[in-house]
């Protein structure tokens, strides 16, 4: 079978190699010409995806409508851009799988919201859980949750993309696999931060803790189920994400605690880290629905420019409280 990907970043590319594995065809639709000749003529993506030799099942292309022929296709646009992309890619009732992470700016829409109104008729899931794009090229063990709200479309779907070490779990809350993967960027940052300050080990793992918790309180008042906060998508990318450098958002904090601006960091990066672009979307859906979430603001605060000490000192000085709350 063919299978679509729309992105030839590093996630993108990683995930068109974990397709053709099973030696399916895979059109991969990317934006830079010197990326789609990279890919075709010596099966390396070097700007996104060094060191990893791409099978040769893979075909890059500029042409949207090529990749929009075949069903399903993976959608690996940043967040910010889902929108414009999909609005342009011609709408012939193929199923999407939507794997990016994010919440659109402006509109607060969750991506699944975006992509039914960017394209009309198209059966629609979100991939999300702990996947580091490397080690899933590389064929390392992943696991992720597959969600729609049609249980049999995840079915369907997690059979097409099962792979020996690709595991999709399947589940009904799209909402709760998209905020896990949105809200755990966020957090990544605020972890860089922790240890690129040398705050120290414990105080990274109370964060983490906080940070689930502030996932879930405002995953619960959106709509989503704890279970769902609570595994791959949520818990597992988040423990992923909060302690590797591999992350670009933990990557992105790291330089923040150290004193650096994020527009010098995120200036220096072809990546894009979304936490930095979800956490002001996310703090102000938050206050909208009346959800306490401090470390997002501390986030927020960092990313424009506040001091490193005093939205630590801020963090610390909160009034004491009852855990569970």
């Amino acid at each position: 079978m063919t299978i679509g990907v729309i992105g030839g970043g590093a996630w993108g590319t990683a995930l068109a190699q974990a397709m053709a594995g099973n030696g399916s065809e895979v059109r991969l639709w990317v934006r830079e010409t010197d990326v789609m000749a990279a890919i075709n003529e010596t099966h390396r993506n070097p700007d996104y995806l060094p060191g990893v030799a791409l099978s040769e099942n893979i075909t890059a292309t500029d042409d949207l409508a090529w990749v929009a022929e075949v069903s399903p296709v993976l959608v690996v646009t940043p967040a910010q851009h889902m929108r414009s992309v999909l609005s342009d890619m011609p709408a012939k009732g193929q199923a999407l799988i939507l794997c990016s992470k994010g919440i659109e700016a402006g509109s607060h829409k969750f991506l699944h919201h975006v992509a039914a109104e960017s394209v009309a008729d198209s059966p629609i899931a979100v991939l999300s859980g702990p996947t580091f794009a490397h080690e899933v090229a590389q064929g390392l063990p992943t696991a992720v949750t597959l969600a729609a709200e049609n249980m049999e479309l995840a079915q369907q779907l997690a059979g097409v993309i099962a792979r020996p070490a690709l595991r999709p779990y399947v589940s009904s809350d799209v909402v709760g696999a998209e905020i896990g993967g949105a809200v755990k960027n966020v957090l990544a940052i605020a972890c860089g931060v922790v240890d690129g300050a040398g705050l120290g080990q414990n105080a990274r793992a109370a964060l983490i803790a906080r940070g689930f918790a502030e996932m879930t309180r405002y995953g619960l008042a959106r709509g989503a189920r704890a279970e769902t906060l609570a595994g791959l998508s949520g818990l597992g990318d988040l423990v992923l994400t909060c302690s590797s450098t591999s992350s670009r958002n933990f990557s992105l904090g790291v330089g923040l605690g150290r004193g650096g601006s994020a527009a010098a960091l995120m200036a220096d990066r072809k990546t894009v880290a979304e936490g930095a672009f979800t956490a002001p979307v996310l703090r102000q859906s938050a206050e909208a629905a009346g959800v306490d979430m401090p470390v997002t603001q501390a986030v927020c605060a960092l990313l424009d420019g506040a001091d490193v000490r005093e939205v630590i000192d801020g963090l610390l000085n909160r009034p004491l409280r009852e855990e569970g709350v």
